[in-house]
């Protein structure tokens, strides 16, 4: 996978003056940044994942940033695991890995430490108001929940020898076990408390506003990006970037992007232009535009305003946390790749034309890889979260003898794998993580409400 920044300005000089370590000799070296910087990391929901064929994440945004002020691009080379981006650095083949690396005895002596150093902590995760707890002795008793075998398991135990017993200690296999899922339990009042990462916890809540983070039950867990060791000038390099005041308010602002902007259900009421006027018995103001968008791709107009309604509730002036804009919700990098200007996506007839070519792009990739009853909902569910995803989907459950051409309880099922190291680390996935409960539901939700217009609108 390669993604290459274009240079802006010179490549960056840096001269260093090092100790030889021999009495008061010393020696000069001048080291300079390559032209092309390869980068070590991993998928993972925070720092590194892939949406809508865009690539994004908080290490991801950060390490662009670095090669944007120092003139240089980047290749990025993701590994499946750490012991693989470990060689990789060994190996020469990376030069930086850019994710969070933890800052223990092991892997210091192993790499060197560079860049921000973050700071996270297991926190407990609880419905808030009342019935909240504040301190982790009013664990006593109460029932905690989480995945079996993991280090919140460790934690949990060793939480419950210092306060003298009593916690009520139940594990979870599956992927109902995953971190994503029991956070998402908590919100809905199916279990009283999850113990996960507080970075993980602090995404989360901007799904679920009803959650409560604060408390933490452990001490600090520091990690930050490394090189190898003999790349002291690199290292002092990086620190140097990662200093400065324009790099801090950049990581600054990509910490609110994508740990603090409310990525939660849209509101259900619908949202029009109030210049637009929804015509007797339709369904929303751009109707004809729909119609003419749908005869043209041979589908059902009605289909198209599902999901125009369930991307945006009718509103063209949405936009999303992740930079979809307009009614149909379209990313701008797409809207470039079909000749468009992002900045005309707020206009609902462009916004649904480049929406109805991205559909029926959709529609061509799924239509041999599903049985004809289901293509639908593969459409959907790519038109969500990215046609690489459905396909990882569809490559999982073929090798996990799932029915690989039907959507329910099969290709369906390997999506929700997505979020799980185990299977977005498969040798089968090319796209690394998906937060899998996003396009199942999509699918869903676009058509319960599909089936409603057809019940209450003429075709």
């Amino acid at each position: 996978m390669r993604h290459l920044i274009p240079s802006l300005l010179l490549v960056w000089l840096l001269s260093l003056s090092l100790s030889c370590g021999r009495g008061d000799k010393s020696a000069e070296q001048t080291h300079r940044l390559p032209d092309t910087l390869n980068v070590g990391t991993l998928y993972s929901p925070t720092g590194f994942f892939i949406l809508k064929g865009d690539t994004m994440g908080y290490d991801y945004d950060r390490i662009c940033d670095f090669a944007r002020s120092r003139g240089i691009a980047l290749r990025f080379k993701v590994a499946r695991s750490m012991t693989d981006l470990l060689d990789m650095l060994k190996h020469k083949k990376v030069d930086v890995l850019a994710c969070e690396i933890p800052v223990t005895a092991e892997y210091k002596a192993r790499v060197l430490h560079c860049g921000a150093i973050n700071e996270t902590y297991q926190v407990l995760v609880q419905h808030s108001g009342a019935g909240m707890i504040y301190d982790v002795t009013q664990l006593i008793g109460r029932d905690v929940y989480v995945e079996k075998g993991s280090k919140y398991e460790s934690r949990l135990r060793n939480l419950d020898n210092e306060v003298g017993g009593g916690i009520n200690i139940h594990t979870v296999e599956s992927e109902a076990a995953l971190p994503t899922e029991l956070i998402q339990h908590v919100s809905r009042h199916e279990i009283p408390f999850t113990i996960v990462d507080s970075d993980i916890a602090q995404m989360n809540l901007s799904y679920y506003d009803s959650i409560n983070i604060g408390l933490k039950v452990s001490f600090a867990q520091r990690s930050s990006w490394a090189v190898a060791k003999r790349d002291k000038w690199l290292a002092d390099t990086i620190n140097a970037w990662a200093a400065s005041a324009n790099a801090q308010e950049y990581s600054k602002q990509a910490l609110k992007h994508y740990f603090e902007m409310n990525r939660g259900p849209k509101p259900d009421s619908v949202k029009v232009d109030t210049l637009a006027v929804t015509p007797p018995g339709g369904i929303s103001p751009y109707d004809h535009v729909f119609k003419q968008y749908a005869q043209e791709m041979g589908w059902d107009w009605r289909l198209l305003a599902a999901i125009a309604y369930s991307e945006s509730g009718f509103d063209p002036n949405a936009t999303s946390w992740m930079g979809a804009r307009g009614i149909m919700q379209v990313m701008p990098k797409t809207a470039r790749s079909f000749g468009v200007d992002e900045n005309d996506l707020g206009n609902p007839e462009v916004s649904i034309r480049v929406a109805s070519k991205i559909l029926k792009e959709l529609d061509g990739i799924m239509r041999n890889k599903t049985g004809p009853g289901d293509r639908i909902k593969f459409v959907l569910a790519a038109y969500n979260a990215g046609s690489g995803h459905v396909t990882d989907a569809i490559a999982l459950a073929r090798k996990y003898e799932l029915d690989p051409r039907v959507w329910a309880e099969n290709v369906e099922q390997a999506m929700l794998w997505k979020m799980d190291p185990e299977y977005y680390n498969d040798s089968v996935c090319s796209n690394g993580y998906c937060r899998g409960t996003e396009p199942v539901d999509y699918v869903v939700k676009v058509l319960n409400c599909y089936e409603n217009y057809k019940k209450n609108y003429k075709k």
